[in-house]
């Protein structure tokens, strides 16, 4: 894949703030960032800067997104799982062969400088439970972004993190890669009867990989 990836940008999104009435809701701008997943924004509560029915029409928002619209990670309508149905523990069982970084471990030295000799079954079973232990696997869940979202609804990951995943106890799951999935946003320009709104492209990242660090 290459060498280190630039930090993510953060969602580029302009809220709209009324003159001198809502100085709380800034304006934001892509700036570089390493927290993810993204916080929810805090939006102006005025329903006059929400989109109306006919700013809504599927045919048209989908044709303006284009060839950005993933189906793996957007939705229009509130899927199954977002309906607060999260009774179903996540899946984190390690996927594919045992890691390089784990197969080159040695094994079987005691604390006194001698070796003991570890069968191929035996460090097999044992490399395969410190991986089972030590990987750090995304969990996606669906979010609902709000009205001013066009798909409304995305995939998002988050880092595993109801345990270490260090032995001895003390590192966890952090992000260490994410992808930028094109979303619609509306956007305000000005006030009451200068208002202007139109929707605009924004990137929204998704954590794609996470790691065991400090």
């Amino acid at each position: 894949m290459g060498g280190p990836r630039p930090p993510p940008l953060l969602l580029c999104v302009l809220l709209c703030a009324h003159a001198g009435l809502c100085q709380h809701y800034l304006r934001l701008r892509p700036s570089p960032s390493d927290h993810l997943p993204v916080s929810d924004l805090k939006e102006d509560p005025d329903p006059d800067y929400d989109p109306r029915e006919q700013d809504l029409s599927e045919r048209t928002l989908r044709k303006k997104l284009g060839s950005h619209f993933d189906p793996n990670f957007m939705s229009v309508g509130a899927p199954a799982a977002a309906a607060g149905n999260h009774s179903a523990a996540p899946d984190v069982r390690p996927q594919g062969p045992v890691p390089n970084e784990l197969k080159r471990l040695e094994l079987g030295e005691t604390p006194y400088g001698k070796r003991v000799k570890v069968g191929k079954k035996a460090r097999r079973k044992f490399l395969q439970w410190l991986w089972t232990y030590t990987h750090c696997p995304v969990v996606y869940a669906w979010k609902d972004l709000g009205l001013r979202f066009w798909p409304r609804y995305i995939k998002e990951g988050n880092c595993f993190s109801e345990r270490s995943c260090s032995f001895p106890e003390g590192m966890s799951c952090k992000p260490v890669k994410s992808v930028n999935k094109i979303f619609l946003r509306w956007y305000c320009q000005g006030f009451l009867r200068q208002k202007y709104c139109t929707w605009i492209q924004v990137q929204y990242p998704i954590i794609s990989e996470c790691k065991c660090s400090c």
